[in-house]
């Protein structure tokens, strides 16, 4: 094979994978995720209740909408930042809130609880910088 061959090749290869890279999603300056309520330390009575969720220059828009300066919430519970260069995966302890919305009523069982937000892009991809809160600890009695 020539050489021109294997260049034009390669640069064949490279254009047709190229479009399925997915590069992450660039977080605005100063973007600021934060749990409104319930408070770090606070003691819940009974399992179900509501969690307020802030963000601080950017806005909040449901799944599906491609713009650097606005995203949606996830939240973490009694659990650590997933990988932060891979889509958030979905399940108990990671709550998706895709509608864009920016509160939820959640119930846990009596214990210690951990309560973190993590945004997310378009496709459920944390920013560029990652956009996180403080994690907090709760108590349901």
């Amino acid at each position: 094979m020539s050489r021109r061959f294997l260049l034009r090749l390669l640069a064949a290869t490279t254009l047709a994978v190229a479009p399925s890279l997915s590069l992450p999603t660039a977080a605005p300056p100063n973007a600021e995720a934060y749990i409104i309520w319930p408070h770090d330390g606070a003691v819940i009575g009974g399992g179900k209740f509501w969690v307020r969720m802030g963000l601080r220059n950017m806005g909040v828009c449901p799944k599906g909408v491609e713009s650097p300066r606005c995203g949606h919430h996830h939240l973490l519970i009694d659990t650590e930042l997933p990988p932060l260069d891979k889509e958030i995966p979905s399940d108990k302890n990671h709550l998706h809130f895709g509608a864009g919305e920016t509160d939820a009523r959640i119930e846990l069982p009596p214990g210690k609880h951990t309560l973190q937000l993590l945004m997310g892009d378009a496709k459920h991809v944390p920013f560029e910088p990652p956009i996180y809160s403080k994690k907090i600890t709760i108590t349901v009695k």
